[in-house]
């Protein structure tokens, strides 16, 4: 039975209510705290026990952060990183393209320049070089720097590493194999030794982590380090970009780096920010989709090295020419994507979408986006998605997966295997190359090792909500109630509620796929709402078309603001005929 009786809405989804025990942990939470319920239940949805509550609301850092010496090599690392500072060595920072990749090196880019030091920046291209470390540009790097930190990359990149001729630290967060290259320092919470326990970190977390130990190490010598707490923003917008999960101590990293960010005091974030037109304060919503698709932008379809330079960037002049081509760019990527897209989801539905790995490859498709269109597909169809662009006898892709299926390890295994040229990532991400030939023979022995861990089951996901509101309990007073237990995103889901048996009275299209509508519940009680791309699902075709008909509606509270006013705003989500 669903929530609400909903046992398949408009979007063909059962809704899913809290269970009896977090309704139960719910009330406890309120008893003792007074909090409103529609916080306790999002408390309680989180694993937040009654006497935890008040300090999960207000997560401090000191509190939540982990020690730098629980990853194995961090002490090392940081040694040799001072070690090169204090007899000022040559530094060079090879990273990867990415927002995450890009975040890692202007943070050591600051930290440096705050004592007065650089470091030669190198972003390999996409296409020409792919991702992480290759034997050429490590040897032309070795012979002129006596030190070479790999970020976000490095941990599979045993020959290039070999061959670079001086130093290597790897600060990285992907998978690793059963042995690790020949580096001074290889930090990495997905080693295989490793416990796993900081397995959420994204690649900048670990790099901020170096730099606490580094000012640690400073510090037990009588030095004073750089301050860390104003680069926050940087580990902030890496985190949520490179969509890691929002728990622990990557759940305070962002917030504080969101109140670091409001400052508006690193150029390249200001000027990224104003190119973005963003009109409000930062929020998750805003790293994840404004600020990291552009700074990704140079990545994907420009100048590899676009968006770090933006990041490290002091001079807001230079940022704001920066941003205004990765914002160029942006807008030709989406170009570029949707073409890719609509061929990749025919051919994804000519083959079935019923399988445990929904995948499509194509001639000439660009690799900057088909982990985009990835994401588009796993979406869609609630299955782990691969997309491939063709291009002489290889193959360049990109898969992303969806909860419990771990999409990086099945990919490592398959380049063990032989049957890829090269793969790795982690659970929710990976990238691949792929003979040709070899290409569905891969693809048919990666769906197998997905079957094995369930992906094959799964039917269109569950739609989670955390209880049910009348119009009249959504003020904006418990929408700043539950702002405080965030941020959301990745592993830790924005609170989702159901609205009971309301009429449409006011519903319109805005712009070409867009609803915007108002719904009453007969008592007094109103609420507006906003649909993104719903008149392209039968969602905001049977909202338009109501003819009188009255609706369970699901979605998001948030507040908008027009017009100098603010007022509460729902993000509908999803709708189901209420039984008449």
């Amino acid at each position: 039975m669903g929530f609400l009786g909903v046992t398949s809405s408009l979007s063909g989804r059962r809704w899913v209510g809290p269970s009896a025990e977090v309704e139960r942990q719910a009330e406890a939470i309120r008893q003792e705290t007074a909090l409103p319920l529609p916080l306790c239940l999002t408390l309680a949805r989180q694993g937040v026990a009654p006497h935890e509550a008040a300090g999960y609301l207000e997560p401090q850092l000191r509190d939540l952060l982990s020690d730098p010496h629980r990853l194995k090599d961090m002490e090392r690392a940081a040694r040799r990183f001072l070690e090169a500072v204090k007899r000022r060595q040559r530094i060079a920072i090879f990273a990867d393209y990415d927002v995450d990749g890009g975040s890692s090196a202007a943070l050591l880019l600051w930290w440096l320049r705050s004592l007065g030091r650089d470091a030669t920046l190198y972003i390999p291209d996409r296409i020409d070089e792919g991702y992480g470390p290759n034997v050429p540009a490590m040897q032309a790097l070795g012979a002129e720097h006596d030190l070479i930190i790999c970020v976000d990359c490095g941990t599979l990149s045993h020959d290039p590493i070999a061959a670079a001729g001086c130093d290597v630290v790897i600060l990285d967060h992907h998978l690793g194999g059963e042995t690790l290259p020949a580096a001074v320092a290889c930090v990495n919470p997905n080693r295989q030794d490793e416990s796993g326990e900081l397995a959420h970190l994204c690649a900048a977390a670990v790099v901020f982590l170096m730099l606490v130990e580094a000012n640690r190490q400073m510090r037990s010598e009588g030095a004073q380090g750089p301050d860390l707490m104003a680069l926050l923003d940087l580990v902030a917008l890496a985190t949520v970009a490179d969509v890691a999960p929002l728990i622990g101590v990557n759940r305070a990293l962002v917030r504080q780096g969101l109140k670091v960010m409001a400052r508006r005091e690193r150029p390249g974030l200001v000027a990224l920010a104003d190119a973005a037109r963003m009109n409000r304060a930062p929020d998750t919503y805003a790293l994840g989709f404004l600020l990291g698709p552009r700074v990704n932008a140079g990545g994907r379809i420009g100048k590899a090295d676009l968006g770090a330079r933006l990041l490290a960037s002091a001079d807001p002049a230079e940022s704001q020419r920066l941003a205004a081509e990765l914002d160029m760019l942006n807008t030709e990527r989406r170009q570029i994507e949707e073409s890719v897209r609509a061929s990749a989801l025919a051919q994804a539905e000519a083959r079935g979408l019923d399988a445990p790995l929904v995948w499509a490859a194509g001639e000439g498709w660009h690799p900057g986006v088909v982990g985009i269109v990835a994401s588009r597909l796993k979406e869609a169809t609630n299955r782990p998605a691969v997309v491939i662009g063709l291009a002489g006898d290889e193959g360049k892709g990109s898969g992303r997966s969806v909860a419990g299926v771990d999409l990086g390890a099945s990919v490592q295994r398959l380049a063990a295997e032989g049957l890829l040229l090269k793969g790795g990532g982690h659970r929710m991400a990976a990238g691949l190359t792929v003979a040709r030939d070899q290409l569905e023979p891969a693809m048919a022995r990666l769906a197998e090792l997905l079957a094995r861990q369930g992906a094959g089951a799964l039917g269109p996901a569950d739609l989670r909500l955390d209880g049910m509101l009348m119009p009249k309990a959504a003020t904006p007073e418990l929408v700043t109630d539950l702002e405080r237990a965030g941020p959301f995103g990745q592993g830790a889901p924005a609170p989702r509620f159901a609205l009971p048996d309301v009429a449409v009275s006011f519903a319109k299209q805005v712009g070409e796929t867009h609803l915007k509508a108002t719904f009453a519940d007969g008592l007094g009680g109103r609420i507006e709402a906003i649909a993104f791309g719903a008149l392209e699902t039968p969602l905001g075709t049977a909202i338009l078309n109501h003819k009188g008909a009255r609706f369970h509606i699901a979605g998001k509270l948030e507040i908008n603001e027009w017009g100098g006013r603010q007022n509460v705003q729902l993000r509908l989500d999803d709708a189901a005929p209420a039984a008449q």
